[in-house]
C-alpha cells in the first residue's frame, strides 16, 4: 500500500498552463461534499490535477483516488497540517499565530506523518468543548452537540463546523461573517490551542516524500517583517513552496506571494481551499493561472 497513491500518476514537467487545483477540501474534515463529489466537480471544471487536502488527516484520500481514477483525473494525495508559530516564546503584543501547512504529493500510509496526524486530531476534541463554552458565555448555548452533528468524522470538528451552527441559527450570514464576529482572535468563541510545530509539519511531510507548502500565506495577521521570517525559516526547515494563487487570497496579492516565492526560492502552488457550495470564492479548477516566471509545484512532485 505504501507509495502506491503517491505514485499513481505522471506529472508533465513546466506544465504552467496545465489545470491544477492542489487545496480542496471534502466531508473528511470540515468540507461539504464528499470525495467523490468533489472529484466529480473538478472533473466538470476541466481540472487536469486534483489534491485532497483535508484538515489533519487523509481519511478521505482512498476514496478521491479511486473516483478520480475512474474519471481520468490526475489526483495527488494531500494533507494540510494546523501549526502554530512561533514554536518558543511570544511577540511582545501577542501570541502565537495559527499556520496551515499543506503537505502534497504524499505516502499517506508513512508512519511518520499518520503518527504526527493523530498527535493533531486527539487535540481537537477538547479544543471543540472549549469552544462551545466559550460561546455559552457569549449567550449562545448548546453548540457543542450541533457542532457534532455536523461533522463527517466527529475527529475532525473545528471552528467550520461551529460557524454552520450559528449560520443556522441566524447568528451571521455566513461561514465568513460568524469568523469575523465570533472565532478569531479577540471574539467570544475564540480558543487559543496548541498545535504542531512548523518543523514537526514539514519533517512529517517530508518524511512521506512529499512538498511542503505554506497555505495562503496572505491570511495570516503577519507583518512584513514577520512574514519575510515565517517564509526563511520555514525554506531552513526543508519548506519548498508556497500558495500564490488560491481561492484565500485577493486577486492583488497573487502578485505580492508570487515575488516572495522568487526571492526565498520557493516554488509556488495554486489551490481553489474549497469548502463546499456558498462557502468558497472558487470551485476546484477555476481558479486564475499562476503569475509568469515561477516554479510550479508540481515540477518538485
Amino acid at each position: 500500500m505504501r507509495g502506491l497513491l503517491r505514485c499513481a500518476t505522471v506529472f508533465p514537467r513546466r506544465a504552467i498552463l496545465l489545470n491544477f487545483d492542489l487545496h480542496n477540501h471534502s466531508d473528511a474534515s470540515d468540507g461539504l461534499l464528499p470525495p467523490q463529489s468533489l472529484v466529480a466537480l473538478a472533473q466538470r471544471n476541466a481540472c487536469d490535477a486534483l489534491a485532497l487536502t483535508d484538515h489533519d488527516t487523509t481519511a478521505g484520500v482512498a476514496a478521491a483516488a479511486e473516483a478520480a481514477r475512474e474519471a481520468g483525473l490526475r489526483f495527488v494525495p494531500g494533507v494540510e497540517i494546523s501549526v502554530t508559530w512561533p514554536n518558543e516564546g511570544v511577540w511582545p503584543d501577542r501570541g502565537p499565530v495559527t499556520l496551515h501547512i499543506v503537505g502534497l504529493n504524499v505516502d499517506v500510509s508513512h508512519p511518520v506523518l499518520r503518527d504526527g496526524l493523530l498527535s493533531v486530531r486527539n487535540g481537537r476534541r477538547a479544543r471543540a468543548a472549549r469552544m462551545a463554552d466559550a460561546l455559552a458565555e457569549a449567550g449562545i448555548p448548546d453548540t457543542l452537540e450541533a457542532a457534532y452533528a455536523l461533522t463527517g468524522n466527529e475527529d475532525m470538528i473545528g471552528r467550520t463546523h461551529f460557524a454552520r451552527v450559528l449560520v443556522q441559527r441566524g447568528a451571521a450570514k455566513n461561514v465568513g461573517q460568524v469568523f469575523a464576529k465570533f472565532l478569531t482572535s479577540g471574539r467570544p468563541g475564540y480558543v487559543p490551542h496548541r498545535w504542531a510545530d512548523l518543523a514537526g509539519a514539514v519533517a512529517w511531510i517530508r518524511a512521506a516524500g512529499g512538498v511542503p507548502v505554506i497555505a495562503h500565506p496572505g491570511r495570516y495577521k503577519l507583518d512584513d517583517g514577520e512574514r519575510r521570517q515565517l517564509f526563511g525559516e520555514f525554506r531552513d526547515l526543508g519548506g519548498l513552496a508556497i500558495e500564490v494563487v488560491t481561492g484565500s487570497h485577493e486577486p492583488r496579492q497573487y502578485g505580492e506571494f508570487a515575488a516572495h516565492a522568487r526571492t526565498f526560492g520557493l516554488a509556488a502552488s495554486r489551490g481553489a481551499d474549497y469548502h463546499g457550495p456558498g462557502e468558497s470564492r472558487f470551485e476546484p479548477g477555476t481558479l486564475p493561472p499562476l503569475p509568469a516566471g515561477l516554479t510550479p509545484v508540481w515540477d518538485l512532485f
